[in-house]
This record gives structure tokens, sequence and C-alpha cells, in this order.
């Protein structure tokens, strides 16, 4: 095992390797406890025990003494929750095999109901296996979030318990340590491994000003951290408090099998009593024969593959998604992300980097040089906060410019920048305020507005010196989003609140056909529902805030970046834990092969019962073939087949992201 690699190479699962503890076991079998071994093994033992004495030495009443020890040690549980069923007046799997091994000594074959009880014993471990496997990794959060914390108070640390902690207080996190309460960093600077939150194995450089969350580990630097959240209120909190939720909310396909086998359980039964009645009363055929065959369908016809495959597949889905920073709230909404037929997406910071890059830069003036009109840029824009000038001042800082000494600087609100470098005055503004103002506006200045860039003017006494272009440019993983929901024929549809050219731009540039602008937050829903109407099931992708009535409009809510946003969480169905879009294809994927596993689960249990109940009827089955093939051979099959959920993973970036990268390089022209 490498650490430097995504997925274990042994187990392959999605679990990130740069944590130091990743253990192995052999399968399911890592999951069975030392009890349920000890049984298995010593059961077994009297089952082959009472076999060899039976077949080879005719001691029919040792052997089925031995076989009951079987039934005692394996099947207790077994017989006691079906009598307990029994006075709730609920008739259950457990009684299923209750009468079937009972029959068994009854017509004289002990060693058939011992071999039954015992494999499905066998087959009940196991699933209870599958279980705890899909609980693995909500176990290996809560073990992530240290109990103490390294508290300053005065001029000393103390350890103290994390409840103890309250918000404000500042916590100190050594190299090695795992952060134990979210936080802002306000002094130090470290990379941090928030693996476990985002699904990002690629740690994440932390300075002052930063949030971290508890259950990061802090791998080279020495930080402080003032606490916002106090213990039980952490993002972790939330997280497990949350998925715990969602194992309760059941998909459609959950609620159907559940009520299906409360009315299958009895029916069997019934089939079983006309089964070894009707062919001995008026046909006159063998009662023995027939009891037997009747205790055979029993046991064929116990739904256990059926019931279990479900929650298995549904619960391997939400979990596998949660190790790879995916946060689904119930397994209705898997399953409704298979029915998907449309995805809005929000336009700024979802399908966009949410914040102004510059793409042009065009020197109109003979008057003075790129380097010149660079400068003046950077020195004034530097003193500003205004998003478009922080973009400026980064694009300057990249080409070199110098600082100039500005000697005044006065702000005018919605229009722009005055300025004084030197002896001369400077403004930066829009071209309509430059207009406004009486500056003749070169003629071509408009038809990069057009495309859906602003643009700010840089402006002496007397001329236009510069023209600038800025846009938020889209995500380089949005084309490839884009494109593969395309391949899956889901429609895409942008909604936004900016103007047509900017939403024409950003929508071409990604290949989505269907756009809308200009919105506020209630054309948004009004949209959602025509989308409802013209395609069925509509998800919705936003930031979580601004989107929340959206999101709840849609049939799937999608918030991206919620690890830092409490909104996020709550008001949506799905949480990307980053901003990272590449997650929907993953989700579309994880819903796809979700619901396949889900079909195969059931039409496979269906079919192979209902092949070996005809063969029942004939007389070609036993009771071994009934428990070895149609309940513990199905269920595990079942079970084996719902945990390939688990390699489902995310795009690797630097295998097909990249490919798509359709930020631009900024355009440098000379005029004059």
């Amino acid at each position: 095992m490498r650490k430097n690699e995504e997925y274990c190479e042994v187990c392959s699962t999605a679990e990130t390797l740069n944590t130091e503890q990743h253990e192995h076991g052999y399968g399911l079998l890592s999951y069975i406890n030392k009890e349920e071994l000890y049984i298995i093994v010593v059961a077994g033992i009297m089952l082959a025990t009472g076999l060899i004495i039976e077949n080879y030495l005719n001691l029919t009443l040792l052997s089925n003494l031995l076989f009951l020890l079987v039934i005692a040690i394996s099947g207790r549980e077994i017989i006691i929750n079906a009598i307990k069923k029994i006075f709730e007046k609920r008739i259950t799997i457990n009684l299923l095999m209750t009468i079937a091994a009972a029959g068994s000594f009854i017509i004289g074959h002990g060693e058939e109901g011992a071999t039954v009880v015992y494999l499905f014993y066998i087959a009940e471990t196991i699933e209870k296996g599958a279980i705890r496997r899909t609980h693995k990794s909500l176990e290996h959060l809560l073990k992530l979030s240290p109990k103490k914390a390294r508290v300053k108070r005065g001029e000393k640390e103390e350890e103290v318990n994390v409840e103890e902690v309250n918000v404000d207080e500042i916590i100190a996190v050594r190299p090695g340590d795992i952060i134990s309460l979210d936080g802002v960093v306000v002094s130090g600077a470290s990379a941090v491994d928030e693996s476990h939150i985002t699904g990002e194995y690629i740690p994440v450089y932390k300075k002052t000003g930063d949030k971290v969350y508890a259950g990061s580990k802090n791998l080279d630097g020495y930080l402080e951290v003032r606490v916002v959240k106090r213990s039980g209120e952490r993002l972790v909190d939330r997280i497990l408090k949350l998925v715990s939720e969602a194992r309760n909310r059941k998909s459609k396909i959950e609620k159907f099998v559940d009520k299906f086998a409360k009315y299958y359980t009895p029916s069997v039964i019934v089939l079983a009593i006309l089964t070894a009645t009707i062919p001995t009363l008026l046909l006159q055929q063998d009662w023995e024969t027939w009891i037997y065959r009747s205790l055979v369908l029993l046991v064929i016809a116990c739904p256990c593959a059926l019931v279990i495959s479900t929650p298995v597949t549904i619960l391997s889905s939400l979990i596998t998604s949660s190790r790879h920073g995916v946060l689904v709230k119930g397994g209705m909404y898997i399953e409704e992300m298979n029915r998907v037929k449309a995805v809005a997406f929000d336009k700024t910071g979802t399908l966009t980097s949410g914040k102004p890059t510059v793409t042009d830069f065009i020197l109109v003036s003979n008057k003075i040089s790129t380097h010149e009109a660079l400068s003046i840029l950077y020195s004034i824009e530097s003193i500003s906060s205004h998003p478009i000038a922080r973009a400026v001042t980064s694009f300057a800082e990249n080409k070199k410019a110098s600082r100039l000494e500005v000697k005044m600087l006065e702000n005018i609100p919605g229009r722009g920048l005055k300025a004084v470098i030197g002896a001369k005055q400077y403004l930066v503004g829009s071209p309509s305020w430059l207009a406004s103002l009486g500056y003749e506006i070169p003629s071509d200045i408009d038809y990069l507005q057009k495309s859906g860039k602003t643009c700010i003017l840089l402006a002496d006494e007397e001329d236009i010196l510069c023209a600038v272009y800025l846009m938020d440019v889209p995500r380089a993983e949005s084309v490839y989003t884009i494109s593969h929901l395309k391949q899956h024929g889901i429609k895409t549809v942008m909604l936004t609140g900016d103007n047509a050219n900017v939403a024409n731009a950003v929508a071409s540039k990604l290949g989505i056909e269907e756009w809308h602008a200009n919105l506020l937050p209630e054309d948004k829903l009004r949209i959602l529902g025509k989308l409802k109407e013209r395609y069925g099931s509509v998800a919705m992708v936003g930031d979580g805030i601004n989107d929340a009535p959206a999101l709840a409009k849609a049939d799937v809510g999608i918030a991206m970046g919620a690890a830092g946003s409490d909104i996020a969480i709550e008001s949506s169905d799905i949480a990307l834990m980053r901003d990272d879009i590449t997650k929907i294809p993953y989700l579309v994927d994880l819903s796809i092969k979700t619901s396949r596993r889900l079909r195969e689960n059931i039409i496979s249990s269906i079919l192979v019962k209902a092949s070996l109940g005809v063969l029942t009827f004939m007389g070609l089955t036993t009771l071994w073939i009934a428990v070895a093939v149609g309940d513990m051979g199905v269920s595990l099959a079942v079970i084996l087949n719902a945990l390939r959920i688990t390699g489902v993973k995310p795009v690797k970036k630097h295998h097909k992201v990249e490919k798509t990268l359709v930020l631009e390089h900024p355009v440098m022209q000379t005029r004059g």
C-alpha cells in the first residue's frame, strides 16, 4: 500500500491513504465478531461429527443429540426471536426456519433440520457483517475527533475535555495533532488533511483567517485556532447526525420491500400448509413426502435475500458517498437522482469560480507603456477591497507592475476611483461613468462587453489610457460535468441573476443550450416549476444560501461547498462538502449503479427462489439445497453484489478534468 495513492490497492476502498491508520481484513470475515465465529466453528464441528456418526456408525440417537445441540447453539436466537414475535402477533423469517427445523426432526430428517438452522445462522451472521462493514466509515469518523484539546488560558496551555472548551477560546494544534474543534486560524500556517470532510486527499494549506474543522489532521506546522463551534455542534457531529438520520429515511423501493415482506411471510406459511395437505388429503399422496416438500418450500421461500438486499445496497451507497465528501440525506434521494431528467445550475460560484478574473488588457493610448499603465492600475486598485480591484491587483502583480505613491484617493460609489499619482489625476471606472464625464470612448470597447465581460477603463485628465476586461470564468471542471450529464441524456439548464450577455457567454462556453438571465429568487422558483412540468424529475445545484428556496423546490436539491455553511447542509437534500462540481457526475453514476444493483438483487432473488420452488414440487430439491442455494447462497450473492457499490469513485481530476480546461490566459493588446 502506498500513501501517495488515492485508493488502497489491496481493498480498493475510498478511504484516503494519507491518514496513518488503514486496516485490512479478509472481506466480510473481518466484520464477524469472536462470539459469532466461535458459534460457527463449534456448531460446524458438531454438525460434521453428527453426520459422520449417522452415516458411518449408524448411531441415530447420538447423532440426533448432536443435531439438537447444533440447533441449540446456532439457532438459539432464531427460535427465541420467533417466539417473541408470535406474542407480538408478527410472523417473521425466524418462524419459517423454526418450523422447518422442527418439522425435519418430526419426519426423521434431523440432520437436514440442523443443517438448515446452521447455514441460516451463517447467512444471518454474514448479513450482520455486511451492515457493520457499511458502518465502518461512521465509526472511523467518530474516532477522528479527539476527546481532549489544548487550550491557551493565560500564559499556560491546559489539556481539557473538548466539552469544556467554549466558543472564542484559543486551542493550540501541534504538528501531527488531530484538530479537536471547528475554528478559525489566528496564528501559524500548516498543511491540513481534511479528507474526512471533503473526500479530497490532497492536504489544504491553512493560514491566518482560514477555517479548520474537527477531525482534520495538522500535518507540519503549529496552529493556534479560535473555536467557533462547541463540541456537539461541530461539522463532523452534524455529518454523523445527518447520515444516521438518512438510514431511517427509506426509499420507495425499501418501503415496498418492507410492506411486501410483512404479507409475504404469512402467505408462505399458508402455501406450505396447503402443499403438505392438498396432495395427501385429496390425491392420496404419501404424507411424509409432501410434508418434507412443504418444509423445503418454507426454507426456499424465506425472503432473507430480498429483505437484506435493499437496505445493504442503499446503506452502502450512502456510506461510500459520505466518504467521498458527498452527504446524502436519505436513500430516496439516491433513488430520485436516477430518475432526474434535468439539472438546473446556478451560475455564480457553481458553474463559475464566483470571482472575477482578468481576461483581456488593451493599451489604448501611446502616451504611456503597458508597464506604466499596469503600475498605475496596481497602485490605485491595491488600496480598494472591491472584488474587481482585487482581480486587477492580482493581474498587475503577475505582470511585475511597480507600486507608485498614491497621494490622494477618492471612491465614487457605483462609479469608480479618483487618484492622484505624482502631479497627475487618474480615473478608474466604467465606460458609462467616463462617458458621462466627457471622455471619448473607443468604438470597439463595447464588443467584448457584449461577450459577457466587464470593462473598466483607466484615464488621465485628457484621454483613455487602457481598458481591462474581466469575467467570472467557468470552472475547469464544468465542461466535463455538463458533457457527462448530456451523455446520460440529462438536460442541463443555467439560472442566473446576471445579465443576458454574461449568461449567453458562459452557457456557450460550457455547452448549455438553455439559460435564463436576470432572475430573482422567486423567478428561479417559477422556472423550476416549468422545468418539472416539462421533464418530470428535476435537480437543482446551487450554493445553498441564495438558492435555498430553489433547492427546496427541486426534487433533489444539491448544495455545493457545504463544509463552511450550516445553511447549505440544512437546506439541501444532498450536500457537496467541497466546491467540486465533478461530484455531480459521480452522484449520477452512483445512483445508476445503486438502482442497477437493486434490480439485479431483487430479480435474481425472485428467479432463484421461483426456480427452486418449481423443482420442489417436482421432488428434485432437498432441505440442503434449499438453505445452501435458496437462502444462504442467494443472501451472500446479493450482499456481495451490493457491496460492489463501494467501488464507484469520483473522477480523478488529472485524468479527465484538465483536458476540458476553459480558463483563458489574458489577452494583451497595444494600440496607437
